[in-house]
């Protein structure tokens, strides 16, 4: 539910940045809220949120909200989320919400434990490819007090909110693959081992080569549990990798790519090679 731009919208288009007014005007007028007594603390989100091309993905928050003695949170008509946002937070370039409002359960007569998810549908064209990296939170609440939600009298309509709570990284999701050959090959022999690291591209929902990036090629010897790396190579301008080592134990090969701010790591399945 996208709270601020419903207050928005119901209140006559006011402009999102100024929904939240001064405590001194909280007896408002009919066409602007007044600012609802609460406020949000320990917001909680996990540090990346790694999007593909189709499929939803639902982030789960929580946040502890405070309120005053004459705020119900329990009316069906009180609604609280948490939101992302990108760039400014009086102008924000985008925002990513949740399907649903924010749940909450009471610890004390004052505050509360809100939970909820942000849900991001990136084949409904939810994110673009620039937006990738770093997104702020910020928290939400409004109160009807019994207003009819379609036409209501805004001075008795409560609303707030409170922004630069948080951040975390909305990362297009990536994928790594590795082969290794010829198989089987002789002992000291050379053997060429290819992949490609790939990313997802929000804008046309496809998986694009990710140019330009130091991979780890990796090795573990057949019968023990640890890979080491051999060397460092680079992505091409099509995302390909290609480099050669000697073969001297049967084992398993792998590329490994550590992550950037817009990228999260991934790891390509070891190929076995059988060393005679």
């Amino acid at each position: 539910m996208r709270i601020r731009a419903t207050v928005a919208a119901v209140s006559g288009a006011l402009a999102l940045s100024a929904l939240a007014v001064p405590a001194a005007h909280a007896t408002g007028d009919s066409g602007t809220p007044y600012t609802l007594d609460v406020s949000f603390s320990k917001v909680s989100l996990t540090k990346a949120i790694k999007v593909g091309t189709t499929n939803e993905v639902s982030a789960t928050y929580t946040y502890t909200l405070t309120h005053g003695a004459g705020v119900d949170i329990t009316a069906d008509d009180f609604y609280t989320d948490a939101t992302l946002y990108k760039g400014s937070y009086d102008d924000p370039a985008a925002e990513l919400y949740g399907d649903e409002p924010a749940t909450c359960t009471a610890t004390s007569s004052t505050t509360a434990t809100c939970k909820g998810t942000v849900d991001i549908h990136p084949a409904d064209g939810d994110l673009k490819n620039a937006w990738a990296g770093s997104w702020n939170v910020y928290a939400e609440a409004v109160a009807f007090n019994g207003q009819d939600q379609n036409d209501p009298d805004m001075s008795k309509v409560g609303y707030k909110d409170q922004g630069g709570l948080g951040s975390t990284l909305v990362q297009r999701y990536s994928k790594l693959t590795a082969n290794a050959g010829p198989e089987p090959v002789g002992k000291g022999r050379t053997l060429t081992v290819t992949g490609k690291l790939t990313r997802a591209n929000w804008e046309d929902h496809q998986y694009h080569g990710y140019t330009g990036q130091s991979v780890q090629l990796q090795f573990r010897k057949a019968g023990t549990s640890t890979y080491t790396t051999v060397k460092t190579v680079s992505t091409d301008s099509y995302g390909n990798l290609k480099t050669t080592t000697t073969a001297n134990y049967d084992g398993y090969w792998r590329f490994s790519f550590a992550g950037t701010s817009t990228t999260p790591a991934a790891t390509a399945t070891g190929d076995y090679v059988d060393v005679q």
